[in-house]
């Protein structure tokens, strides 16, 4: 790890949380949920389309796995009411697959449901590589249920692969990225060309199972081999989109909506704001360089 990104990781504990909100906001829409209406309102009118996120993860008591759903309800309720173009993104360490696999399964699939009735679809995001097989195994439950359910995977995994083969003849909808998760090197891969070159290899194979593909990245280089992939192989407008977070390169977000590309904006949201910015820092060190810059050109 760079010296001064180890060291902004080793300070984190003890910056104060007025700081970290500096840098959290351009990428959490608020703490409640009329700040990600709002959000998702504003990307919806420069024609992106988005999907909402609770934070919160790993809980510690049953309750709260049924807690955060209904908050989920309220999302759901919000996204109809106010006819956002939008979907929702669920963490299932957030309803209690580290605690009880039957009331995580319980609980998402009540959530499916209700969104199903509204009309909306339901990702999976992929977590640490401990919840992987667990996630896969909820998804599969799913799918046999439901119709508006997706999963996430991540390139940086070398097991990814033989997960895409398995799933694609599901006719899942993936979302594919690289992986934020610092994973131990037999299960993963580290060289940032072996990422690139493997999240190529993986779309490819969706692309050739014939299932939509959510391809969630801010690194041009991928952007141009998807477009080339999209190009050779005929591609469909509607067999894929763009996905990127929020407030990361909008200046590429613009580029590829304004060449005629489908875009959906990651948009989280929630009082967990803090937890989430100091994890996603110490889960990728490499980020904190970019925080580091990025507070100083505001201070």
């Amino acid at each position: 790890m760079n010296p001064l990104n180890r060291l902004v990781v080793a300070t984190i504990p003890f910056v104060p949380r007025s700081i970290v909100r500096r840098f959290s906001a351009p990428y959490i829409a608020g703490a409640e949920l009329g700040d990600a209406v709002r959000a998702v309102g504003e990307m919806n009118r420069e024609g992106a389309c988005a999907t909402l996120d609770v934070l919160g993860e790993y809980i510690t008591k049953q309750e709260e796995a049924w807690a955060a759903a209904r908050v989920y309800k309220e999302v759901l309720d919000a996204i109809v009411a106010n006819r956002l173009d939008a979907n929702i993104s669920i963490k299932l360490t957030q309803m209690g697959l580290k605690l009880d696999l039957a009331l995580c399964r319980e609980v998402v699939a009540w959530l499916v449901g209700e969104a199903r009735q509204h009309g909306v679809f339901v990702r999976i995001d992929m977590e640490d590589s401990t919840c992987t097989t667990d996630t896969i195994t909820v998804f599969r439950a799913m799918k046999e249920e439901f119709d508006n359910v997706g999963i996430v995977v991540q390139s940086c995994l070398r097991r990814t692969l033989a997960d895409v083969q398995a799933l694609a003849a599901l006719k899942t909808s993936f979302r594919l990225c690289k992986g934020i998760y610092v994973e131990p090197r037999p299960i993963s891969w580290r060289d940032p060309e072996i990422i690139r070159s493997n999240y190529v290899l993986l779309l490819e194979e969706m692309f050739r199972a014939g299932c939509r593909v959510g391809i969630a990245t801010h690194d041009a280089r991928l952007v141009w081999s998807a477009l080339a992939l999209i190009h050779r192989m005929g591609v469909p407008p509607d067999g894929y989109e763009f996905q990127m977070l929020l407030g990361v390169d909008p200046e590429l977000r613009r580029i590829i909506l304004k060449e005629g590309h489908r875009l959906r904006v990651y948009v989280p949201f929630g009082r967990h704001w803090y937890a989430y910015s100091v994890r996603r820092l110490k889960e990728n060190p490499e980020i904190a360089g970019y925080v580091l810059k990025g507070l100083l050109g505001r201070a």
